[in-house]
C-alpha cells in the first residue's frame, strides 16, 4: 500500500494524505455478504448520549467477516482484495471449493489467486488459520480467539500482529502489539501472518471535515464552557483554571484509575506499561 499526497490547492488538502488503494481490486462488495448498518449517534435505547462526539458520517454497509474461520479442511481461493469502511484493515473475498463465499481479514502477502485453508495440517502461510497448539512458537499471528469457537477478538487492526512466544500446559503465551504478554487457551484459533495496510497509521486527515465524514463530532474544551456545563468552565476573560483537569462529571482526567478489575485479568502475565 502507498500513501497519496496532494497539491495544496485548498488549505484542507495541504496536509491531507490518503491511501493509494493500489492493493484494492474491486469497488463493490459481494451482495450476499453485506447487511444494513444503523447509526446510533452515540445514543442508547433511552435516547440519551452515552458516547460524546459521535454522530453523522457517510452511510455504510456492514461486511460480514468470518472471524471464526470454521471452514475446517476446505481450501479457498482469494477472489479479490476489498476496502472495508468499518475497519482499518483490508478484507479478502474467498471462494471456497464447495461454492461458499466468505470475507476474511486480508494479511500482508495475500493476493488474488492465493489458496488458504483452516484447521490442523495447514501450512504456516499468511491467511491460514489453525489452533494455537498447531502453530510453531515464534510465529506472528492475528485474529486471535480468547474463547474457543467464539471468533477472533484480538489483533484485528491494519498492520498489527502478535507473536506466539511459548506454550505451557493448556495455555499459550502471546505478546500483543501493545507489548502486553497474555495467556490464551491452546484450543483457540488464530490466523498466521501480519495484517496488511501497514501504512494506515501514517495517514493524516488534514481537515475537520474528514473527521465529520467518519462520524466524529467536535470536542469542545471544558475551559471555554460556562460553569453550568463543566467544572473547569467560567472565569472572566481567557482564564486558567488552576485546577487539575477533570471530566464533565468531575473525575480526574490524567492518571486516575477508573477501571475495575476483571476476572480475565489473571491471564495477563505482563502489563503493557511494565518494563
Amino acid at each position: 500500500m502507498g500513501i497519496k499526497k496532494y497539491k495544496s490547492y485548498t488549505p484542507g488538502r495541504r496536509f491531507m494524505t490518503t491511501s493509494s488503494f493500489e492493493e484494492v481490486t474491486r469497488t463493490e462488495p459481494e451482495r450476499s455478504l453485506v447487511e444494513a448498518l444503523k447509526k446510533s449517534g452515540g445514543r442508547n435505547n433511552l435516547g440519551r448520549i452515552t458516547m460524546r462526539h459521535r454522530g453523522g458520517g457517510s452511510k455504510r454497509l456492514y461486511r460480514i467477516i468470518d472471524f471464526k474461520r470454521d471452514k475446517i479442511g476446505v481450501p479457498g481461493k482469494v477472489a479479490s482484495i476489498e476496502y472495508d469502511p468499518n475497519r482499518s484493515a483490508r478484507i479478502a473475498l474467498i471462494h471456497y471449493v464447495d461454492g461458499e463465499k466468505r470475507y476474511i481479514l486480508a494479511p500482508s502477502g495475500l493476493g488474488i489467486g492465493s489458496m488458504i485453508t483452516a484447521g490442523p495440517g495447514s501450512d504456516i502461510r499468511p491467511g491460514n488459520a489453525m489452533k494455537l497448539r498447531d502453530i510453531p512458537e515464534g510465529t506472528f499471528i492475528h485474529n486471535i480467539e480468547l474463547e474457543p469457537g467464539r471468533g477472533g477478538v484480538l489483533v484485528r487492526s491494519a498492520g498489527t500482529s502478535a507473536q506466539l512466544m511459548a506454550k505451557e500446559g493448556k495455555k499459550a503465551f502471546i505478546r500483543l502489539p501493545s507489548g502486553e504478554l497474555r495467556l490464551a487457551l491452546l484450543e483457540c484459533m488464530a490466523t498466521v501472518g501480519q495484517l496488511g495496510n501497514e501504512d494506515h497509521e501514517n495517514l493524516t486527515r488534514g481537515k475537520a471535515g474528514k473527521s465529520r465524514w467518519l462520524g466524529r463530532r467536535p470536542r469542545v474544551r471544558g475551559m471555554v464552557m460556562n460553569p453550568v456545563d463543566h467544572p473547569m468552565g467560567g472565569g472572566e476573560g481567557k482564564s486558567k483554571s488552576h485546577k487539575h483537569p477533570v471530566s464533565p462529571w468531575g473525575t480526574p482526567a490524567k492518571g486516575y484509575r477508573t477501571r475495575k478489575r476483571k476476572p480475565s485479568d489473571k491471564f495477563i502475565v505482563r502489563r503493557r506499561y511494565e518494563k
